[in-house]
């Protein structure tokens, strides 16, 4: 299935100098972690208050860029030099949820005629990325198959972040739009599922 996350090896190897850099100066993995929950935090306040200055729209492109950019640093600090922990792990996974939630709140402030509809994106979102822990718990490994995973909804909202910068609405066809999102998040929660059982 297509998905942003197959780049993620190539992404992961041109980060690697930074993550050498990083290293040297006593950065932890947890301590990247911490730093990209509260970055996403300041991602969804400015989403929010972007109604009042539209270049706040651009947190979403460019925050989640540099969010995408951190969490990759925070597992290739962990594995490459020692430092998984149960905390890290915890901090990753629970840190990634909240985050979501955080910053496509929001959404139901822009597109109050699709509010079930982002509901339900929301909530999908969450369950999404549950199914990819069952996995690790059921077959002992963490799955991330399936379209529309944490890296395809963050690429989802940039795109989302530039139309709304350049004035471009989607309140038209926002509940089309959600319902394919929705639809994909199935396909994909179902996989992830159904990795892991296989792979128990």
């Amino acid at each position: 299935m297509i998905s942003v996350y197959k780049l993620k090896p190539k992404f992961q190897q041109l980060l690697h100098p930074l993550l050498v850099w990083l290293h040297r100066r006593g950065v932890t993995a947890n301590e990247i972690t911490v730093v990209t929950i509260v970055f996403s935090f300041g991602i969804g306040v400015l989403f929010w208050e972007a109604s009042a200055e539209p270049l706040f729209f651009l947190a979403l492109p460019i925050g989640l860029l540099v969010r995408m950019i951190l969490n990759a640093l925070d597992g290739m600090m962990a594995r490459e030099f020692g430092q998984t922990s149960r905390l890290g792990e915890v901090l990753n996974e629970v840190g990634d949820v909240v985050s979501d939630v955080f910053i496509f709140f929001p959404l139901l402030k822009y597109h109050p005629e699709s509010l079930y509809w982002v509901v339900a994106f929301i909530v999908l979102s969450v369950l999404n990325e549950f199914a990819g822990v069952m996995g690790k718990v059921l077959g002992g490994q963490r799955r991330y198959e399936g379209p529309m995973g944490k890296s395809d909804r963050a690429l989802l909202m940039g795109i989302y972040g530039l139309l709304a910068y350049f004035g471009v609405g989607i309140q038209a066809y926002s509940q089309v739009v959600f319902a394919i999102v929705i639809a994909l998040l199935l396909l994909s929660t179902f996989t992830r599922l159904k990795k892991g059982l296989y792979a128990a």
